[in-house]
């Protein structure tokens, strides 16, 4: 799975809001994770027309999350600026059809997506700003070979 700069600036940014009890202007969320400002505001557009960001112009106006960060989980903001989590050529695995030596293609593409599933949906904003993973996502990054680039 290849994550997009879109994606992992979308984390990040929404990882910002589920740490500030206040609303955070956009050059604030921006300057805090180093994304381009005119990028970041297209990806909150994005958020806010998902439901996961709320705004509000003015001096005492910014961004915040509109769920707590426990009822946000990673796969729902990637979701929200990409699409599905996992599509073949735009397509969802389940409505492929291969056929001779590749039929077998489609379970493989439907069980990445549910590990991807069982990663994303499973992990929240609060896990990771108040430093809480699940065990079994921490026990993936512990299994041999897990850190090798391949």
């Amino acid at each position: 799975m290849r994550i997009t700069a879109k994606a992992d600036y979308a984390v990040r940014a929404a990882l910002e809001l589920a740490g500030s009890d206040v609303p955070v202007k956009g050059d604030a969320l921006a300057s805090a994770q180093h994304i381009p400002l005119k990028f970041l505001e297209n990806i909150l557009i994005d958020l806010r027309h998902a439901g996961l960001v709320r705004s509000q112009r003015g001096p005492e106006g910014g961004y915040w999350l509109a769920k707590a960060p426990a009822d946000i989980s990673v796969a729902d903001v990637i979701r929200a600026v990409e699409g599905p989590l996992a599509s073949v050529r735009g397509e969802s695995p389940e409505d492929l059809e291969y056929v001779g030596a590749a039929e077998q293609l489609q379970n493989v593409w439907v069980a990445l997506r549910s590990n991807l599933r069982g990663v994303l949906e499973t992990v929240t904003l609060e896990d990771i700003v108040k430093d809480r993973l699940p065990k079994k996502v921490l026990r993936l990054t512990e299994e041999p070979g897990a850190w090798a680039r391949r």
